[in-house]
């Protein structure tokens, strides 16, 4: 005659069969699958990067120069732009000693031009078509930050800044658009920030510029879907480069200090990773921030006058102690 301790003890024996039976090759197979989708997806990462034309702006230091590592070492052949010579032969040279490594024998191409010049733009935009041919990918990264007040700031500052981070992008952008076009085939990717979402106190000009930034990137996307050319905007928030130390200030001078967030964020080359794979994996848009910033995103289109409240208290904050 079967207890009922032993009949509890054959369900739970059937149900300890039913798990490694059913439960357990599923797990398996689900782990299978999803292996082999990253492997595919990286081998489709791959094939799109091998000997892609890429086009970086801002390639001599921080993101960008670690963009170009990045992309050096996935086989792409690489065209970089920055104002310094000097500094783009160095970065050349530093690349063609690692070819042997990553197996690109492509030597990169360099551009000079100031990007907040217009008229070099559309210059350097022909040069490099001339010069390769067409462009596969643009990675718009060059640009300046900015610290001060609004009352204390010239236009001429906000207007510096507007023609780095907004004119330039887009007049350079534009230039080599009709050549995507032709080729129903491109690439346009722009490094944009946190605070082209959100607006920060004392940091007026360049949130203006990076909003401007995300709503013309935008409106591109949407309007080049028809022509198979892929937009994705990156929005980081604090990295480990000299942007706030070569930031303007309000009187248009150096800032020349590099902030404690900034100093506390993801190393250049995290981001640059991040950039890659958001590149071969055609993504629209990647946001790369820390918990607090990521909330205040979601926070000031849920609960605006929560999030205004923060940014005044952050003001006071501020100001308190600069006078101090």
């Amino acid at each position: 005659m079967v207890t009922g301790i032993a009949r509890k003890n054959i369900h739970k024996g059937k149900l300890m069969d039913l798990t490694f039976t059913a439960i357990v090759p599923l797990l398996l197979g689900s782990l299978g699958i999803f292996a082999l989708f990253r492997l595919l997806q990286r081998m489709r990462m791959r094939a799109y990067l091998q000997d892609a034309v890429v086009v970086i702006t801002g390639a001599t230091s921080g993101l960008g120069k670690e963009c170009a590592k990045a992309f050096h070492a996935a086989g792409s052949r690489l065209v970089l732009c920055g104002r310094n010579g000097e500094r783009l032969q160095d970065l050349v040279q530093e690349l063609s000693a690692k070819a042997n490594q990553s197996k690109n024998m492509h030597k990169p191409c360099t551009v000079i031009f100031d990007l907040s010049d217009t008229k070099m733009v559309v210059s350097a935009a022909e040069e490099i078509l001339k010069s390769v041919g067409h462009v596969d990918i643009l990675i718009n990264n060059a640009g300046i930050s900015y610290r001060g007040t609004i009352l204390d700031t010239g236009m001429d500052v906000d207007k510096k800044v507007m023609e780095t981070n907004y004119f330039g992008p887009i007049a350079f952008t534009k230039a080599l658009l009709p050549s995507m076009i032709k080729r129903q085939q491109g690439h346009i990717v722009v490094i944009s920030s946190v605070q082209g979402k959100i607006s920060i106190p004392f940091r007026s000009a360049y949130a203006a510029s990076k909003h401007a930034t995300q709503a013309f990137f935008d409106c591109l996307r949407a309007e080049m879907e028809q022509y198979e050319i892929n937009v994705t905007v990156v929005s980081p928030g604090y990295i480990q480069t000299n942007l706030s130390v070569n930031a303007v200030t309000a009187d248009g001078s150096r800032y020349g200090v590099m902030d404690k967030n900034t100093i506390e964020g993801r190393t250049a080359a995290e981001v640059a990773q991040v950039v890659l794979n958001a590149v071969g994996q055609k993504k629209k848009e990647v946001l790369v921030a820390g918990l607090m910033p990521s909330l205040a995103v979601y926070l000031r289109t849920l609960s605006p006058r929560l999030f205004f409240t923060f940014m005044a208290s952050r003001a006071r904050k501020e100001r308190k102690a600069k006078d101090s």
